[in-house]
């Protein structure tokens, strides 16, 4: 199902938190689109986004916002054992679906919404926003060049400290968010990782509970292999303290080092070390992104292209599901139970 270029696109948020906050944001820097309905079982919240955006309206409902003719899309913006249900009713009304990371508590709950979007005509991307950074756009970009000759391995680290009494929130929680940090912070290392390197067929690695008093992991660590012996080696923690995000791509002829995500991740940084014919010290160039994080929009874009081409999303559900097939690899070997 392709959307007429001369309509704009109508959309609904639902769920109305951080992230929710962020999305309805980012769509006034999109064009072409509009934010109809800003959805939450907490009504002050939705009328808190729906304030931000002329003709909004507020709701309770998701069943009806999905429901409504007036919307063309949603994005579900909701904590993980809430987002593949939400989803699953939007696209049976025929509904594109922008859902966050992780799409699901799982993987097995992911695969039933393919069928569904299939028989719909649903284009379904899986919100990994930081494909859309822009110094991880630049490695994209560096990577497809071929400057750094065939790739090697790949190294990725991903943390924050918690906050006092992070133990008792919802992601703690492995029935509302399916498990700890892996399937939080994680799960983006995981997708970086295959966008640059491809399908891991063999995954090693253990996660555990160090720190925080709580029934999922504060730690996972990661050995991924594709079928060409490239490896991904992924820790993703929060028990970090000091935040920090860091992706560094290794080539036969060079590497690409990214480092922040602004805000309290520090600056968004990308450096190229280009290795010299006779070796020694390599040629480096810097790129450094000051301006602010427009992931969200540049998402969004992606979004609005999938439903204006008749694009399949990428990521999309496939990726989403191999990326959580991944997770639950880990946690089996770890001895965490399915939520």
């Amino acid at each position: 199902m392709t959307q007429s270029a001369a309509k704009p696109l109508s959309l609904a948020i639902i769920g109305c938190g951080l992230i929710g906050r962020k999305r309805a944001t980012a769509l006034a820097k999109v064009p072409g689109v509009r934010l109809r309905f800003a959805c939450d079982l907490d009504a002050p919240r939705a009328e808190d986004v729906a304030a931000l955006c002329p003709g909004c309206e507020a709701s309770t409902r998701f069943e009806q916002v999905v429901a409504n003719p007036e919307t063309d899309a949603v994005i579900v913006a909701t904590l993980n054992a809430s987002l593949a249900p939400i989803a699953l009713a939007a696209i049976r009304q025929g509904k594109h679906v922008l859902v966050e990371k992780p799409g699901a508590l799982g993987a097995a709950e992911l695969r039933g919404l393919a069928g569904p979007a299939a028989e719909r005509g649903a284009a379904v991307r899986i919100g990994y926003n930081h494909r859309f950074h822009p110094g991880l756009q630049k490695a994209r970009e560096i990577v497809d060049s071929g400057a750094l000759g065939p790739l090697m391995f790949l190294r990725g680290r991903y943390g924050h400290g918690g906050r006092k009494g992070y133990d008792r929130e919802w992601r703690a929680d492995p029935k509302l968010s399916g498990g700890g940090e892996l399937i939080d912070q994680g799960v983006h290392l995981i997708d970086l990782a295959s966008w640059f390197l491809g399908d891991f067929p063999v995954v090693e690695g253990h996660a555990s509970t160090l720190f925080w008093d709580m029934k999922v992991d504060d730690n996972a660590f990661l050995s991924l292999r594709t079928g060409r012996g490239q490896t991904a080696w992924l820790h993703a923690s929060c028990t970090e303290w000091k935040n920090m995000f860091s992706l560094e791509i290794y080539g036969r002829d060079g590497k690409i080092s990214a480092e922040g995500l602004g805000g309290s991740y520090g600056p968004e940084r990308l450096t190229y070390y280009r290795m010299l014919p006779q070796m020694g010290p390599p040629e480096t160039q810097v790129w450094e992104y000051p301006s602010g994080d427009d992931s969200w929009a540049q998402e969004t874009r992606a979004f609005v292209d999938d439903i204006r081409l008749g694009r399949t999303p990428s990521p999309g559900l496939q990726e989403g599901i191999r990326t959580l097939e991944i997770v639950e690899t880990i946690y089996r070997k770890s001895g965490y139970p399915k939520p």
